[in-house]
């Protein structure tokens, strides 16, 4: 599956839209890491168990709408986003989308 963040995927030709693609996860945080965070931001800095609990959920994000797209039968999603909202606190959502398409 081919993925792009532009309208187009090089050297192809688009030759049906057929939907929006979605993907979501929501993670939330836990104890440990927010303690560990506490005292990361007393002496600043990167909070790296927080970028990596972000990454894998765009990453979760990513595969569930690579999965969304293929049982739809597309070849690939053009105009790929992602958008995250917070479900309550310490909990978060990051959603995928795009515009699954059939290539020629």
């Amino acid at each position: 599956m081919q993925i792009s963040n532009t309208d187009f995927i090089a050297g192809h030709e688009i030759a049906e839209v057929i939907d929006i693609a979605r993907g979501s996860t929501v993670r939330a945080r836990n104890l440990g890491r927010d303690i560990f965070a506490g005292l990361k931001n007393l002496v600043g800095g990167e909070i790296s168990e927080y970028t990596k609990l972000m990454a894998d959920a765009r990453e979760q994000a990513i595969q569930r709408m690579i999965a969304d797209a293929q049982s739809i039968g597309a070849d690939a999603i053009i105009n790929v986003r992602f958008m995250t909202s917070m479900v309550m606190q310490g909990c978060s959502e990051i959603l995928a989308y795009g515009t699954a398409v059939k290539l020629k």
